[in-house]
């Protein structure tokens, strides 16, 4: 009987990550649900199909120079890890004159180093055994800039850069080195992103209010990850996901049409 598989999610007290946790616990994996809150983490157990199968390990990706010590205790729980999803991460919303540089420093630590971090401590038992998967979310936002979001665009860049620069190193490996760029999911991630002053700024977008549902990405997403030759890099979103061919191939036009519709979306703000 083949066993179960083990799946480190990180991330996972809301939104994709919660969903994530949800889905693959209930398809029978043992599923290791990460998150800052364990009181937030202890509800979302309850809620899962088998929650005998789950482990809940609360962390701070801000803190990821704990990622080896983390990794051992995520392990301990079934004695391996096959499955890392580096989900966590944090938003902002401000001008990159408005924005102090210790909370663009914030975002870069939880969305790009924190992941990198368990990625590095993980990495190095699945290449051993020559088998398991990494993903990591980006956005479409790491394929193009956006006004008030330049840390966050930035970051998402970044991994895209660094896991795409892995999956070159590990080509002719088994382990899977994959990065997910989702489109609007309606989820939280900007009503907790943080304003100048480093305070949430409690809206939400009325994208990420009419976006897809995170069971949907994640169901979307399981289907696509379990192929037997899953892809590099996955697109899952809505009509928005096409940004991402728009802007490499029409570069010019994409900057005036974009441009044009964040000043839109702004107005109706104000």
């Amino acid at each position: 009987m083949k066993r179960a598989q083990t799946v480190w999610i990180t991330g996972a007290s809301s939104g994709i990550g919660e969903a994530l946790a949800l889905t693959y616990n209930a398809k029978g994996y043992h599923t290791i649900l990460s998150a800052r809150r364990s009181e937030v983490l202890e509800s979302i157990q309850k809620k899962l199909t088998h929650p005998e199968q789950s482990y809940l390990l609360p962390l701070d990706l801000e803190q990821h120079e704990n990622a080896e010590a983390w990794y051992n205790q995520a392990s301990a729980f079934t004695g391996s890890i096959d499955v890392l999803i580096n989900n966590a991460g944090m938003g902002h919303l401000g001008t990159a004159i408005e924005m102090e540089l210790d909370i663009e420093r914030k975002v870069f630590e939880v969305n790009f180093w924190g992941a990198v971090a368990l990625t590095k401590a993980v990495l190095p038992h699945m290449t051993s055994r020559n088998s398991g998967q990494i993903w990591t979310v980006s956005s479409i936002l790491g394929h193009f800039g956006s006004p008030k979001l330049a840390a966050y665009a930035a970051s998402k860049h970044a991994v895209v850069g660094y896991f795409e620069s892995i999956q070159y190193e590990l080509r002719k490996s088994e382990v899977h080195i994959g990065i997910v760029s989702p489109g609007f999911i309606n989820t939280a991630v900007t009503l907790n992103s943080l304003g100048p002053d480093g305070v949430p700024i409690g809206k939400n977008s009325v994208a990420q209010e009419k976006g897809m549902l995170p069971i949907v990405f994640a169901l979307k997403f399981l289907k696509l990850s379990t192929k037997r030759r899953p892809k590099r890099h996955l697109l899952i979103g809505r009509y928005e996901v096409l940004s991402v061919t728009f802007k490499r191939y029409l570069p010019k036009l994409f900057f005036m049409v974009y441009g044009k519709l964040t000043d839109v979306t702004r107005q109706k703000k104000n």
